[in-house]
């Protein structure tokens, strides 16, 4: 077909653009207040604030000097006050306080607030109470979306998942809303949208509303952007509560990246001086390590060292003109590649020595035990002797917490036995902890009678109440079935291995977690992009307390409460043909975006880039390619027009059908188009873009690290 000459995976849309549009706004702000001026920072901001302007920038826009936010300013200060802030009331009592000292003590200055991404009612209401209303301007910075990578786009709101699943405040809702219709005048219009959970389908209907109040900016432009995937963090805990062992995970779990970078201290860089390092695909040894397997990570720069030497030794022999265009053109990028070839192997060296003195192994056995259900009483041990020796209260709670979701919660027994043993290791305040926790569903317990099944309660009706109570026990020790569990078996989220998985040529998405667990989040996405719908998935969507939708149309698409509920796809996106598939909107089809509410782990990131390149290898999704095409497919798809017609909702395909949906051919040459079975039992054609490009949007990088502290720092 007209695949041969295509690339595996198409190029992600430039991004800087987001960038130049940040910066433009910001200088446009700042010379509203015109003349020398000291711009008050929130510290939250400066690492997002560095990657768009930096120091240099700044300076040329008459700012003078540069304050932490919750720092007093200098006896010597200017005349004008310039504060960049999250809208939060603490920071808005800081500069009240500010303003009122000036007052007492007979300064005047200038003062002007600039909210990012945007102001919230609340922050004027406290100003006001302050009585500095008036003294201040305010206005806001639109600045909603920072590029880490040419695939990642962070929105660098690591509050989102506090504020919104566990306090339940809605107010970030807005700013996902006009960060994802800044993409689409940009990038699209995009062709078609999903998602699933109650934030996805919020952030959704407000865009969609965005949307139609704004002029059609992006119609009838080159579209970038083909789907848009919607997910909340709470449709899958799971993921992000298992250890990572990619190379950047592993690098995030032990170094924290921040904003894209990361700060190597003097156990890697082997000298007294710490080092920030950009970690993105301009790094040649990072782009090629990053999504690997830890386990496979020291052979590969271990023969990268080896090629760098046999590179620097071509010198040997060399004339002096060769020299001379060595030295111009190849030394420079040898010895920076050498640099960095060295920070990662310190890097590695750190990691080992880190995990090793913290049980690692261990702790990755017992996880895989609670993903596969089995030996969980002696993972339960496992955890308890964990917390006995305060190995690490974080990974403590971290490990309840997997027990808990993997187990559908906790029989009461195990419940206030850990958490005794927790608030004795590691004080009482954590009661706070476990309580929010348990509000957010992480950490619970189950309650009595949760255990009991339909055919205990028939047994128990036919026996006496003390024998009743001998079946319950009996019962309780067999029916703790979660949710995970029913998930895991309808998806195939554990691997059945013939043998030993092979880390340094994965087969499946199950390699960033060592073979033993494939990503729920990118098993639905990879699910339903290859159905285009959540057809035959509402057993999953059901476990997961529904909220899908499926709508064409990017954020114009209208949903009804029915459709949204029932995960109905009002309109389908026509898939072109192979007489097209080389046309920008065929292009575009092979974007996605994947949106994660919450957070997103860098295991799921690997995951999704693995499954994005092995689509293009495999040739998934190809015109006249079938799923299954062995000979017992074939000779079902031979009698669609007596059987399967009957059994499915088929149609014969005519010559101006477009072939964009699961397609059955039978020996006679009849294409034949299933309208519900989207399955590739009976040799389905299924719909995967080829050779996709996974494009993520998070509201913040996170990991169980943090979304554990963020339970222990939040106010129950």
């Amino acid at each position: 077909m007209a695949l041969a000459g295509r690339r595996d995976a198409p190029e992600p849309p430039d991004f800087g653009i987001l960038k130049r549009l940040a910066r433009d706004q910001l200088v446009y702000l700042l010379e509203q207040l015109p003349g020398k001026k000291d711009l008050f920072i929130e510290a939250d901001l400066m690492s997002p604030l560095d990657r768009i302007a930096n120091v240099s920038i700044l300076k040329q826009h008459d700012v003078d000097k540069l304050y932490k936010v919750e720092t007093r300013p200098a006896p010597g200060a200017s005349d004008q006050f310039c504060f960049l802030v999250r809208p939060r009331v603490r920071t808005m009592r800081f500069i009240a306080d500010i303003v009122n000292a000036d007052k007492m003590s007979g300064r005047s200055r200038k003062y002007k607030i600039i909210f990012s991404p945007q102001k919230f009612y609340a922050c004027e209401m406290v100003l006001e109470e302050e009585g500095v209303f008036g003294d201040v301007t305010c206005d806001e910075w639109s600045f909603y979306l920072l590029p880490l990578d040419e695939d990642i786009i962070s929105m660098e709101l690591p509050e989102f998942f506090r504020d919104y699943f566990l306090e339940g405040d809605h107010r970030w809702i807005n700013p996902v809303a006009r960060a994802l219709q800044l993409l689409n005048s940009l990038y699209g219009p995009f062709g078609k949208t999903y998602g699933i959970g109650r934030c996805a389908k919020m952030s959704y209907e407000l865009w969609r509303d965005l949307e139609e109040e704004s002029e059609s900016e992006g119609q009838g432009r080159k579209p970038e952007i083909g789907h848009v995937f919607l997910m909340d963090r709470d449709t899958d805990y799971v993921t992000a509560l298992c250890s990572q062992v990619v190379y950047e995970g592993l690098v995030d779990d032990t170094f924290r990246i921040k904003c894209g970078s990361v700060d190597f201290g003097p156990d890697v860089t082997s000298s007294d001086k710490s080092i920030k390092v950009l970690l993105n695909s301009q790094d040649k040894v990072f782009s090629q390590i990053r999504n690997e397997h830890f386990s496979s990570v020291f052979g590969f720069l271990s023969q990268k060292s080896r090629n760098l030497q046999a590179q620097y030794d071509r010198r040997r022999g060399m004339d002096i003109k060769q020299m001379k265009d060595f030295v111009s053109q190849e030394l420079k990028g040898l010895k920076q590649e050498h640099r960095l070839l060295s920070l990662h192997i310190g890097a590695c060296e750190s990691i080992m020595k880190k995990k090793t003195k913290q049980d690692f192994q261990e702790t990755i056995k017992a996880e895989h035990s609670l993903l596969e259900g089995f030996d969980v009483r002696e993972s339960t041990s496992f955890i308890e002797e964990h917390i006995d020796r305060q190995v690490s209260p974080i990974e403590s709670l971290r490990l309840m917490c997997l027990l808990s979701i993997t187990e559908n919660g906790l029989i009461p027994k195990d419940y206030r036995s850990l958490k005794t043993q927790y608030l004795q290791s590691y004080g009482p305040e954590h009661l706070l902890t476990f309580h929010n926790l348990k509000r957010i569903g992480l950490l619970t317990e189950q309650s009595a009678g949760e255990t009991l099944t339909a055919v205990e309660s028939k047994v128990s009706k036919l026996v006496t109440d003390r024998a009743a109570g001998k079946i319950t026990d009996a019962f309780n020790s067999l029916a703790r079935k979660s949710n995970f569990r029913a998930i895991s078996k309808k998806l195939g989220l554990i691997p059945r291995l013939d043998g030993e998985y092979d880390l340094k040529m994965p087969r499946d998405m199950a390699y960033v977690f060592g073979g033993a667990y494939v990503p729920l989040s990118c098993k639905i996405i990879e699910q339903v992009l290859e159905r285009r719908d959540w057809q035959g998935l509402e057993e999953v969507v059901r476990l997961l307390n529904g909220n899908e939708f499926s709508v064409s149309g990017g954020g114009r698409g209208r949903l009804g409460a029915v459709g949204l509920a029932a995960g109905i796809s009002y309109s389908t996106l026509p898939y072109p043909d192979s007489a097209v598939e080389d046309n920008p909107a065929w292009e575009s089809q092979r974007i996605v975006l994947a949106v994660f509410l919450g957070g997103c782990t860098f295991s799921e990131i690997a995951a999704l880039r693995f499954l994005g390149k092995e689509r293009g290898r495999s040739g998934l999704g190809r015109v006249g390619s079938r799923q299954e095409p062995g000979d017992a497919a074939i000779a079902a798809c031979s009698q669609a027009g007596s059987v399967l017609r009957n059994q499915h909702r088929l149609k014969p395909l005519g010559k101006g059908v477009a072939r964009y949906t699961a397609l059955l051919e039978n020996g006679r040459g009849q294409g034949w188009e299933c309208q519900c079975c989207p399955t590739a039992r009976l040799g389905h054609r299924r719909a995967f873009p080829t050779g996709c490009k996974f494009i993520f949007l998070t509201t913040a990088i996170t990991n169980s690290a943090r979304m554990m502290e963020a339970m222990i720092e939040a106010k129950a």
